[in-house]
């Protein structure tokens, strides 16, 4: 596994952002290149513009490439939108030699895999919940048990065919091929989530420009996947109308002059803005752009809390939820989401990164740096990920530990 190269491609509505990076010795990963650009023609995590997506992502795979003075030719690539869905379904496999191994659990997430799903839609990820094996359930990893009949609990998550068609054919105008797509909050949690969190129970969050990505992990798997159509750039938008101004000096007040909290604004907090119509620059009051922030950000996070009492786990949450992307950094979102949510909240950003790291200190790049751990876990079961797509691994001369990690946490 040593000197293996892995690549992820984030293709947010802000910006792209490609990473390589090389697996050392000891398992770590160090970043060997960086390419960040702009996003163009992507709004909401799907394509609008084909020409202006395939230019922003060839800008960024670019700048990867002399950076890293490697060329790529595959990589994982980030997945978000309200094309979006996840659905639970089950699969029941009798037990070949009364002795579960390998085969009968791919037989068996295959089975839960066979459910009808539209002709419109593409399936991204089967990921295990929990398996039954001759009615005793909760069992984690079945290899290995004695039995006759097994179960398994699947979490299917699926996209519209059409936008992640789209999306491949923007990446592969520079040459690269897509092994994989991930789903942003599975990226992000390999980053913002602690072994614990994901054992108690916790909802993992990544708000960024156009989507908030949400994933729910209770007992150490996915529970729960859900995006909302909702952003940082709402927040901007906001700001641009309230305040009469330009897009891009939204975005920047937001990032200079921003806070969630009204309470946290001084009265007499004023700053100078030139809004459409005047000459001059007029003052405006800090607590007015305060009001605007936290009533959209307000918003936001009830509609996060609509759809967690959906789901149906809002009591199986008690590491509350980690909250993770570029707009998690407004000033007084951690307070604010606890309060509107009701539950313990974290900002978390990565970590213990190695190499060309400057700029991904950051929770904005959580999914970027999400992709390449996911990239590691894929290639752990198939060292041969960074050169072809990722299949279900074939059991012959695999590392049976790595197999059985790679099966609790997803099947692709």
């Amino acid at each position: 596994m040593s000197d293996a190269i892995i690549v992820g491609i984030d293709i947010g509505t802000t910006k792209v952002c490609t990473l390589v990076a090389r697996v050392e010795d000891n398992g770590r990963i160090r970043v060997l290149g960086v390419g960040i650009e702009p996003s163009q023609g992507i709004r909401k995590g799907s394509v609008v513009d084909l020409g202006a997506a395939s230019q922003a992502i060839a800008h960024s795979i670019d700048k990867a490439e002399r950076t890293s003075g490697l060329e790529i030719t595959s990589a994982l690539v980030s997945l978000a939108g309200s094309h979006v869905s996840g659905i639970n379904s089950r699969g029941v496999v009798g037990i070949s030699r009364q002795v579960v191994d390998d085969a009968d659990v791919l037989r068996a997430m295959e089975a839960a895999r066979a459910v009808a799903i539209p002709h419109n839609r593409e399936v991204i990820h089967v990921i295990q919940r929990g398996f039954t094996v001759d009615g005793q359930d909760g069992i984690r990893m079945p290899i290995g048990m004695h039995g006759y009949r097994m179960e398994v609990e699947a979490h299917i998550i699926t996209a519209a065919a059409a936008t992640v068609e789209n999306l491949r054919q923007v990446v592969g105008a520079s040459g690269v091929q897509v092994t994989q797509f991930v789903l942003n909050p599975l990226a992000s949690a390999e980053v913002a989530l602690t072994d614990t969190e994901r054992e108690m129970g916790v909802v993992v969050c990544d708000i960024g420009g156009g989507t908030s990505d949400m994933a729910i992990f209770i007992e150490g798997d996915v529970w729960h996947t859900m995006v909302l159509a909702v952003g940082g750039n709402h927040v901007t938008g906001d700001i641009a109308h309230g305040l009469r101004l330009p897009f891009s000096q939204a975005e920047e007040l937001k990032l200079l002059h921003g806070q969630c909290l009204t309470s946290e604004v001084g009265e007499g907090e004023t700053f100078p803005v030139r809004a459409f119509g005047e000459e001059e620059p007029v003052n405006v009051s800090r607590m007015e752009l305060a009001h605007i922030i936290e009533a959209r950000v307000e918003e936001i996070f009830s509609l996060m809390l609509q759809e967690i009492k959906r789901s149906g786990y809002d009591g199986l949450l008690p590491a509350g939820m980690v909250l993770t992307g570029g707009t998690s950094q407004l000033p007084g979102i951690r307070k604010l989401a606890s309060e509107v949510l009701g539950l313990p909240v974290r900002l978390a950003q990565p970590e213990n990164l190695r190499g060309m790291v400057d700029q991904l200190k950051s929770p904005a790049f959580s999914t970027s740096v999400g992709l390449i751990q996911w990239a590691l876990l894929m290639s752990e079961v198939d060292p041969s990920v960074a050169a072809r797509p990722i299949q279900v691994p074939q059991m012959k001369g695999l590392n049976m530990d790595k197999v059985r990690e790679f099966l609790k946490r997803m099947l692709p």
